[in-house]
């Protein structure tokens, strides 16, 4: 089928298409989907009430017009209780099925900084209900975002420390060796399930310390050898 469409093909104007920055270009980063690891730090995971021994990976998904790019995040409605989680951010040149461990970094085109904004309120009602996280997760400006890096600029980040600070004070801190999955594992079982595209984003998972945010709030992530990323709560 043919990709190239004119104006009148389309019934409803189509919404233009989610794109990253990348750092050293004026070229964009087109984003295909959002993939997110979860409880991918031992600590937390036991903060979140689980056994990491016990448990395979598993992942979720955000939207790609999710994404927040060098913008205040508006603090959502529906929610009394919306928590920071920071992750390193993978982007994908490659894409396939059933990519082995091996081959999978060969698939990265470069590394960012994110947010997992959640309304946990919202996410802990649909775990108690057994019903999906899209609710908590997948709403409008929940993924903060920075620019991404080149891995021909930065390699292949694999260990190095994971902060956030709120208004200064940190609140989260790991490193990226202590990830449970790492980023070259999490590609090839993400492939298993899914065919992998290119532009596809991996929210790598999170350390411990997440907690709630407030209007006024001043977010500062950092991941070694990437990058930081500052966001403001409206």
């Amino acid at each position: 089928m043919s990709t190239n469409k004119s104006a009148d093909t389309y019934v409803i104007e189509p919404l233009d298409n989610p794109t990253l920055p990348v750092r050293g270009s004026d070229k964009l980063f087109p984003v295909h989907r959002i993939y997110c690891i979860g409880r991918n730090y031992a600590a937390h995971a036991v903060e979140m009430g689980h056994d990491p021994d016990k448990e395979p990976p598993f992942f979720f998904q955000k939207n790609p017009d999710n994404l927040l790019v060098g913008q205040d995040f508006p603090y959502p409605p529906e929610s009394t209780d919306v928590h920071y989680e920071l992750e390193m951010v993978v982007g994908l040149a490659k894409g396939g099925k059933s990519i082995p461990i091996e081959t999978a970094l060969d698939h990265v085109f470069g590394y960012g900084v994110g947010l997992d904004m959640t309304r946990r309120d919202l996410q802990n009602e649909a775990k108690k209900q057994g019903r999906p996280w899209e609710v908590g997760k997948a709403f409008e400006q929940s993924a903060p975002c920075s620019e991404l890096i080149p891995v021909s600029a930065i390699g292949h980040p694999d260990q190095g420390a994971v902060w956030l600070k709120v208004n200064g004070e940190v609140r989260q801190e790991g490193d990226l060796n202590q990830m449970l999955w790492k980023t070259a594992e999490q590609i090839s079982i993400l492939s298993r399930f899914f065919e992998l595209q290119p532009g596809d984003l991996i929210m790598t998972g999170t350390p411990s310390g997440v907690g709630p945010v407030k209007r006024g709030d001043k977010l500062e992530g950092h991941v070694a050898g990437v990058c930081n990323l500052k966001v403001n709560v409206i």
